[in-house]
């Protein structure tokens, strides 16, 4: 990874900025004053701004509502949000209760091999994967549980806080791609910038999608642990290093 990011000169065609929320947006969990200063910025330069989260789907529902942003993304890729509220399915799903069932079956699973983990209080809010919280788990039991996962023919991430049991093939850099062709056609793939924080922004670092990506300071903590890399990392971590981003593409 490049130890800064990059000069002002090359970012002038920038349109849109698909970014993380937590660990990227928010400072110990916190959306900030700063945060705000800098979305009112990009929006003041004209640039999009385009939510990518591992949350649920209804707690992006009240974001997207909140934040002047142009959409979320909510469930590491399954449903995308618009401005009006109205969302769509970014993951095909037949039967939503049958689906749910399953991958709670999955998770209790689960749960009699590490009976440290613990459902994610916000598994009611959500669709398309389940959720428990990633206290307690080493690097080796998360390695275990991922190929568990492939076993049965799901797919499994983790974030700063959460880890995730989803469809295959459900992640940001699919999702991401699948709404700039539905809802921003005349946005290329060299006009964005992907941001993220941790494992499960992996996909947004895919230079074969996103020849820009940037990953703030404190996704060095998962250098190991990514199947890709960002391009370019900022000098400071979590929202201030989303800043440090902004201020450059507003220069």
């Amino acid at each position: 990874m490049s130890n800064s990011i990059p000069l002002p000169e090359k970012l002038t065609d920038i349109q849109l900025v698909a970014t993380d929320i937590d660990g990227t947006l928010t400072r110990t969990g916190k959306f900030t004053r700063e945060l705000l200063e800098s979305i009112n910025l990009l929006n003041s330069k004209g640039i999009k701004l385009l939510l990518v989260t591992g949350r649920s789907a209804g707690w992006v529902s009240a974001v997207n509502n909140y934040l002047p942003v142009v959409g979320a993304i909510a469930e590491n890729g399954g449903i995308y949000f618009n401005t009006d509220g109205e969302f769509d399915f970014l993951t095909r799903i037949d039967r939503i209760e049958a689906h749910r069932e399953q991958l709670a079956n999955r998770f209790w699973e689960l749960q009699e091999c590490y009976p440290q983990i613990q459902e994610s209080i916000d598994n009611q809010f959500r669709i398309t994967d389940w959720t428990f919280d990633i206290g307690g788990l080493t690097d080796l039991e998360l390695q275990q549980i991922a190929s568990k996962c492939e076993q049965w023919d799901y797919s499994f991430t983790f974030s700063t806080i959460q880890c995730h049991i989803k469809p295959q093939h459900q992640d940001k850099g699919v999702a991401i791609s699948q709404v700039l062709k539905q809802y921003f056609p005349a946005i290329k793939p060299t006009q964005i910038i992907t941001v993220g924080d941790s494992p499960n922004d992996a996909s947004m670092f895919d230079r074969s999608l996103f020849p820009r990506s940037v990953g703030v300071a404190n996704i060095q903590h998962y250098t190991n642990q990514l199947s890709y890399q960002p391009r370019y990392v900022t000098k400071l971590p979590e929202v201030a290093g989303f800043c440090e981003l902004v201020n450059l593409l507003i220069a």
